[in-house]
């Protein structure tokens, strides 16, 4: 116990001495710097090993890597500088200032790798996703460390298809907008299709007609699933607002819509008991008491030739 004692003492007398010395700025420099060196070896193992193994590509893992050992080293090199100087307190000092500059200057930046890192982190989406960043709706197509890439849905086209025009949106943003992701917890999504029919047409007719197309064009949906197509039906002033509902993958929405509308309006026009509902007028002529509607105004010439009498008669229903 003496021995480990004394050999302490002996320590804390060198350092002193070499504190005391025209070294001390050397021996504080070394000191950080060595300091510094083995919390980057033991970090850069930790984030490496997670960055791997969660990066959405290895590529996108191995440039963050590389940003990661370049900031660490200017670091190491700008505090190992500043402390040959021999003061602690300018180190924390200008530590403090380094940190402010940075962190002003490298705002837009570090916000889009902090993105990035929370994007691996929570996967509020993957690759192959179709989300809404930002009010754009767009299937993910990577994650890099400054972007998001998005094939873009709708855009140049109407519907939900894929229109080939890939979109990038800014990681930094990621903090400040609404994400909504399709698929996040479930594979499949509700869809509807809403079909009118007149008050004059088979209610359960049109429900069966609905429901089997739906089931027909969903069959493998609904095998995984469990769950039915079902209607939801409401009044509107010219008839019946049937709105047909069913599961459907996302990317083939409008796909699934089409195949359905296609079914419904071939049985629709086989089927005398069921009727679209559209805008159209009828005019219907009624009259009271024993009045027959108005007669047409008859010409002729009169007997001179030379002037034309119209006559028009009242006639009378007899009785």
């Amino acid at each position: 116990m003496e021995v480990i004692n004394s050999f302490f003492d002996n320590v804390i007398t060198l350092l002193n001495g070499i504190l005391a010395s025209k070294y001390r700025g050397v021996f504080l420099s070394a000191i950080i710097v060595i300091v510094l060196v083995i919390i980057r070896r033991i970090l850069t193992r930790v984030v490496e090993s997670y960055i791997r193994r969660h990066a959405f590509k290895q590529e996108n893992a191995t440039q963050f890597m590389m940003t990661w050992k370049y900031v660490w080293t200017a670091i190491i090199a700008i505090l190992g500088v500043i402390a040959l100087s021999g003061s602690m307190k300018a180190v924390g000092i200008s530590a403090g200032f380094m940190g402010m500059v940075l962190g002003w200057s490298l705002q837009a930046p570090v916000t889009g790798l902090a993105a990035w890192l929370m994007i691996i982190l929570k996967r509020p989406f993957k690759v192959g996703d179709r989300v809404v960043i930002a009010g754009i709706v767009g299937d993910v197509m990577d994650v890099t460390l400054t972007h998001i890439i998005l094939n873009q849905v709708g855009g140049t086209v109407g519907g939900e298809e894929r229109s080939g025009r890939a979109v990038l949106i800014p990681n930094a943003i990621m903090f400040n907008q609404v994400i909504m992701n399709y698929t996040l917890q479930q594979d499949y999504i509700l869809d509807e299709v809403p079909v009118r029919v007149t008050f004059e047409s088979d209610w359960e007719e049109a429900e069966k007609i609905l429901i089997n197309a739906a089931k027909e064009v969903t069959k493998e949906i609904v095998e995984k699933t469990g769950e039915e197509p079902f209607i939801r039906a409401e009044l509107f002033e010219a008839g019946v607002l049937m709105r047909l509902r069913y599961k459907v993958e996302p990317p083939r929405r409008q796909e699934v819509t089409t195949y359905i509308v296609r079914i419904i309006y071939k049985e629709f026009s086989k089927n005398p008991k069921v009727e679209f509902c559209y805008p159209r007028s009828e005019v219907t002529y009624e009259w009271k008491g024993e009045l027959i509607p108005p007669q047409p105004i008859v010409t002729y010439p009169d007997s001179a030739g030379d002037e034309e009498v119209s006559s028009k008669k009242d006639l009378r229903l007899s009785g």
